[in-house]
Order: C-alpha cells, then sequence, then structure tokens
C-alpha cells in the first residue's frame, strides 16, 4: 500500500536593512565576532527596543506580492526559550497577530503550474550564532573535546518567517516551492537571497500518512540553506519515516538536523508546542499599526511582479516557457529589456538573453547583475545580425570578444574580417562551385534524400569560411536545384 508525503515549510528570510530590528547596530555581514552586538539586542538592563520602519514597510511588500491580508494591527511578543546564542533568553517574535496572513507562492514543476497556500508571514529578530571548532585543529589528544564560541553580530538582525500550509507532496515540489519564494524574496529587495551567508533558511516539516488518513506525526529538519540539501533531507526523512512505521515503530514529534556529509538526519531535541514557549505580548513594544495610506505608499514604490511581467512578454509573442526564463531573477528580466529595447526585436532578445548570454555568466559563476556585456552593446550586435552584417554564428565569437573586453561589436567584426557575405553574385558563384563538386550530392538531393540539401548548404559555408549569408544560400540552392 502506498504512502503519501506531506510537507509544509518554514522560511526565514533576513531582511535588506541596513540597521537592526529593535536597534541602530549594523546588520553588514562578515564582521569580526561581535563587534556589531547591541546592547538592546541583548536585553541588558536599562536598554529598550525601538521597531525598525523598514522592516515593517519591507513585510508589506512581502504581503502584496503574495496577495495576503495585511494586519492592520499585529502584536510583538517574547517567546522564551534557552540556548547559548540568545542570551537574554527570548526572541522578540510575533505569535497571535502577524503582520500578514494568507497568501499563494506560484511555481511550475514539470511544465505544471501549482500554488502553495501561506498561513502566515510574521516579524522576529535572530538569534546568534554558535560557532564550534574542530578538536583535531588544536590537539591530537583524545582528552581535549574542542571549544565553542558565542558570536553575537547576527542577533538582532531583522527576520520575516514565512510559514506555508502543508501543501507539498513530494521533494521535488518543496524545492520547486522554495526556488519560487527565494527568486521572489530578491525580486521584490526583501531578502539578499544568499544561502550561504544565511540570509535564507528553511525548516522543512515533514510527516507521512495513507492516502486519505489523518494528518501523520511530523518532524521538523531545521535550517537547511541549500535547495539540494533540502531535496535530499526531505527525501531521507521520509523514507525514515516510512521504514519506522513498517517496522511497527511509531515518529517521535521532535527537531532534527541533516547532515550532508551523511546524508541522513538526527535527532536535535524534542519538538516544542507553543505552549513550551510562554509567548506573552512584549511590554516594551507597542502593537504594530499599519494604515490603508501606508499599504497603499508600498504598493505605489514596489517594482513589476514576476508574474505581471511574464503576461506583459506573452503578450510580446514569446511562449511561456521563454517568459518563465526570463523571469527567474528580477536583474535578469531588466537585462533583456534593454536589450529588447536596443535591438526592436523582442524574439532575437529573448533567444540571446535566455542562450549564449545566460551560458556566459553560467562560466563566470555570476549572475545577471553582472553580465560582462552591456544591454546596449548586446543591442547593437543582435541589429547587425537582423541586417545581415554578421551570421548568428559569428555573433556568438562577437560576444565572447566583448565580454573579453575588446569593446564595440561594429570593431570586433570589421578587425576579425567576420563580414557576412550578401552580395548575390559572390554567392551565386559559391553555389555554382559547390554544386558543381559534388554532383553525388546533387543527386541525392533530386531523389527525395532532404540531408543532402542541408550538406551542401554546409559546403558553401565552409567555402566562404562561415561568411555567407546562410538564408540566401539556402534560397540560391533551392532554385538552381529546382
Amino acid at each position: 500500500m502506498s504512502w503519501e508525503v506531506v510537507i509544509g515549510l518554514e522560511t526565514h528570510a533576513q531582511l535588506t536593512t541596513a540597521s537592526k530590528i529593535f536597534s541602530g547596530a549594523s546588520t553588514r555581514y562578515g564582521a569580526p565576532p561581535n563587534t556589531q552586538a547591541s546592547a538592546v539586542d541583548l536585553a541588558l538592563p536599562g536598554t529598550l527596543p525601538v521597531l525598525n520602519k523598514g522592516a515593517v514597510e519591507r513585510a508589506i511588500r512581502f504581503g502584496l506580492a503574495v496577495d495576503g491580508a495585511i494586519a492592520p494591527r499585529s502584536v510583538f511578543a517574547r517567546k522564551n526559550y534557552f540556548y547559548p546564542d540568545l542570551p537574554k533568553g527570548y526572541q522578540i517574535s510575533q505569535y497571535e497577530l502577524p503582520v500578514v496572513f494568507g497568501g499563494t507562492v506560484p511555481f511550475v514543476l514539470d511544465g505544471e503550474e501549482k500554488r502553495v497556500r501561506l498561513t502566515r508571514a510574521h516579524l522576529e529578530e535572530d538569534a546568534g550564532k554558535s560557532l564550534h571548532e574542530d578538536p583535531r585543529s588544536r590537539h591530537s589528544g583524545a582528552s581535549f573535546h574542542g571549544m565553542s564560541g558565542i558570536d553575537l553580530n547576527r542577533a538582532g538582525v531583522p527576520l520575516l518567517e514565512i510559514v506555508s500550509e502543508p501543501d507539498m507532496r513530494s521533494a521535488a515540489e518543496a524545492v520547486a516551492y522554495a526556488r519560487a519564494l527565494h527568486a521572489l524574496v530578491r525580486w521584490i529587495g526583501i531578502c539578499d537571497g544568499n544561502m550561504q551567508e544565511g540570509s535564507f533558511r528553511c525548516d522543512a516539516n515533514v510527516s507521512v500518512r495513507r492516502p486519505g488518513a489523518p494528518l501523520g506525526t511530523r518532524c521538523e529538519i531545521k535550517n537547511v540553506n541549500s535547495f539540494r540539501f533540502l531535496e535530499r533531507a526531505i527525501q531521507y526523512e521520509v523514507r525514515r519515516q516510512v521504514e519506522l512505521i513498517e517496522d511497527g515503530g511509531k515518529v517521535v514529534q521532535e527537531t532534527r538536523l541533516y547532515d550532508p556529509d551523511r546524508d541522513e538526519t538526527r535527532p536535535m531535541r524534542s519538538k516544542e508546542d507553543a505552549q513550551d514557549y510562554r509567548y506573552f505580548p512584549d511590554p516594551d513594544l507597542l502593537p504594530l499599526e499599519i494604515s490603508p495610506a501606508w499599504i497603499d505608499g508600498v504598493r505605489a514604490a514596489m517594482p513589476p511582479l514576476p508574474r505581471e511581467m511574464r503576461a506583459a512578454y506573452e503578450a510580446a509573442g514569446l511562449s511561456p516557457a521563454t517568459a518563465a526564463l526570463l523571469t527567474e531573477s528580477r536583474e535578469k528580466a531588466l537585462y533583456f529589456d534593454a536589450v529588447r529595447a536596443a535591438c526592436g526585436d523582442a524574439a532575437l532578445a529573448a533567444n540571446w538573453v535566455t542562450g549564449a548570454v545566460a551560458a556566459l555568466v553560467n562560466e563566470r559563476d555570476g549572475d545577471f547583475s553582472r553580465v560582462p556585456v552591456e544591454a546596449a552593446a548586446l543591442g547593437k550586435l543582435l541589429r547587425r545580425i537582423a541586417d545581415g552584417t554578421v551570421s548568428a554564428k559569428a555573433a556568438k565569437d562577437v560576444l565572447q570578444a566583448m565580454a573579453g573586453g575588446e569593446g564595440d561589436p561594429d570593431a570586433i567584426i570589421a578587425a576579425r574580417g567576420l563580414t557576412q557575405i550578401s552580395d548575390s553574385g559572390a554567392l551565386e558563384a559559391a553555389v555554382d562551385q559547390v554544386l558543381a563538386a559534388n554532383a553525388k550530392q546533387v543527386e541525392d538531393y533530386r531523389a527525395g534524400k532532404e540531408k543532402a540539401f542541408n550538406s551542401l548548404v554546409g559546403q558553401v559555408m565552409k567555402a566562404t569560411q562561415g561568411k555567407a549569408n546562410p538564408g540566401q544560400v539556402a534560397a540560391i540552392l533551392k532554385r538552381k536545384l529546382g
């Protein structure tokens, strides 16, 4: 009998404010340990938190992007628990009244559009970070057990915790949703999405059940900061739970960690329920009130959303698949818009941006915020393809030269002798020579073998060192072959 997998994700997105959520301390990543630890964020006596307006505006922006409901009044609460990297013994978060309710995140998987419903998105502060040293790095003696330190730079960094409904039914669906959410928070500028630095982290709640049965006991896989690890962690956890139940055991509700070296999850602690955290309203913070005018102001400043730009691209004649590729990131969409404006041909611009330019970016381990060829220069090159000055094949060599810093496309075409032969007289002569030298292929073509025609086109291109206009060559060949 089959099993059904049920998955929900809780995602922590660090917000792109310059200062922390309740203090003026810097959020800059990479500073020496504890140089950005604020007395306010450690709740030292005599300090009071003050809410960062920029963090609230980023939460509003997210609520608008997912068509969620933005609460006119939300409340901050103290979530009490002890961790070494949480020295004040509680985290300021939101519980009963979060800033955003509901909403959906659409994504495409295997050509099918799916949607994951959101339960809520709430503001909270991040904790510090425990740093553990490998004992082998200092001592070889078996009695030394390593050292741990606490870096409180991250304490108080603003987070938006985005909680989904348990709508996903496979690891692949969970990863596709997480990727779509990651792209969205980067698109609207509320999170830089740097998973290596921990600014976008996922907790996966995983359970299994027989089809139609009540929800099973869930386990939470904590702090996964890689899409590949997220998929592998869920796959392992599903196998573990199914094998446990089929062997007569019971799944225990707990928090687990994923070990990528062993490709397994392992217990971290028993899973707490809400009552274990002893939530109560923070006495130092007033309720957060968001007026309709504030929401309208944030809405007016938002960029067009991916779905809006996809619709515009499809209206311009691009396929849904191409429109989806172009809107993978806002930087990519803006680059395409600039190229299209420079060359005047949406289809040609899309073909090059999603093809040769994307390959160029990937080769350099970059993204579309750092394309080595200016959009205006690429548009100029594409105009040279459209007017027949250079072939598409030769244009790829020009693109590489431009990326290498060789300058203007016209200058590169001239310097390398890549100007395409479009003179009908010269092409007629080249075709006549090829036909005379390839009587067998001419005979094969007239006998119905279409591949022979492509071979003849190739022979003409070879004879002209790839400079012949392939469209004209094909037209002349067809006319001469009858």
